[in-house]
């Protein structure tokens, strides 16, 4: 660890009573890949005659925004102004995904693209396991895609806060101009990245990986003061303010320039981490774009995504479970 670089361990019980802050003023707009996950439910009681699989005997089914939409829906359930941009397909499931943002009061401004059909998650679950999932994705076409770009410097002006949601499905090739525009217009930039390559994401305000994905980039690390040389450089080169690492049980560890936060886990039953990222960046963009300190958004943040894990699916936090009484 450079000499200059501070580290601080917080403590989440410290902030579980922090005032709420004003989130419903919070403008933020979620840029990235959309999805629509499909969650079929059954019973499993028997072994197919066919091959030595589990028959699930489908008896409900439920459909949920994913990807790019699981964020802009959990800064929506924060009380925020949600807005998001993205493509799907000019298919049931595409009108399916517009249906759902109307529910949860997100303002949509989706692209659709005949010539794709909208990314969808099919995950079959029997006796609260999930037993398979199937993926069905194509990557926008580049008209489309031209057209968002347009879409989206014309909305800057509306929102403080962009998100950037990075699946790496193809809906984010413009991503670095996209930060440029961004930042020059004095806005808080915020990108779950993706891929082996993050210098598109160079000038951003803050990335969020997990720890797969952190060393995808940087490679393996076997202390912490390793790990903490290793982001530290990522963060510099990058032209980054802040590199937010998300590590599982072992809870996040924050990398600005003049300091490490680091939060352990919220001691949490965990029954399923699907969407949980979405739920961190949301709640800790929600914070920020709200005037909070770094240190209560990381605690915020790590206390919500302790909740969301212990919820089946991609789910979501709401402002009274983040902040009690």
């Amino acid at each position: 660890m450079t000499t200059d670089t501070a580290r601080r361990v917080l403590d989440g019980a410290d902030y579980l009573h922090t005032a709420a802050p004003r989130l419903d003023n919070v403008r933020m707009l979620v840029v990235g890949d959309v999805m629509l996950d499909r969650y079929w439910f059954g019973d499993v009681s028997r072994i197919s005659p066919e091959a030595p699989v589990p028959v699930v005997r489908i008896e409900r089914r439920e459909e949920r925004l994913g990807g790019a939409a699981n964020v802009a829906r959990n800064a929506a359930a924060l009380g925020a102004h949600s807005g998001l941009l993205g493509v799907v397909g000019a298919d049931e499931a595409g009108t399916q995904v517009e249906t759902l943002l109307r529910e949860s009061s997100i303002h949509s401004y989706l692209k659709r693209d005949e010539a794709i059909s909208t990314i969808i998650k099919l995950r079959v679950i029997g006796r609260q396991q999930q037993m398979v999932r199937i993926d069905f994705e194509d990557a926008p076409t580049e008209n489309v895609l031209r057209d968002k770009l347009t879409q989206f410097k014309a909305l800057l002006p509306d929102y403080d806060v962009l998100i950037f949601s990075d699946y790496n499905k193809g809906s984010l090739v413009n991503v670095a101009e996209m930060i440029r525009a961004a930042r020059e217009a004095g806005k808080i930039v915020m990108v779950d990245p993706k891929g082996d390559d993050f210098s598109p994401y160079a000038g951003a305000s803050m990335l969020t990986p997990n720890k797969s994905e952190l060393r995808r980039i940087v490679g393996n690390w076997k202390t912490e003061e390793q790990l903490t040389a290793k982001a530290q450089a990522l963060r510099a080169e990058l032209g980054i303010e802040s590199l937010l690492l998300t590590r599982s049980e072992e809870g996040m560890s924050l990398y600005t320039e003049k300091e490490v936060l680091h939060v352990h886990a919220d001691a949490r039953e965990v029954f399923d981490v699907s969407g949980a990222g979405d739920t961190v960046i949301a709640t800790m963009a929600a914070m920020l774009g709200a005037g909070a300190p770094l240190d209560v958004a990381l605690a915020t943040a790590n206390r919500a995504g302790g909740i969301v894990v212990g919820k089946l699916g991609t789910a979501t936090v709401t402002r009274a479970e983040l902040f009690p009484g």
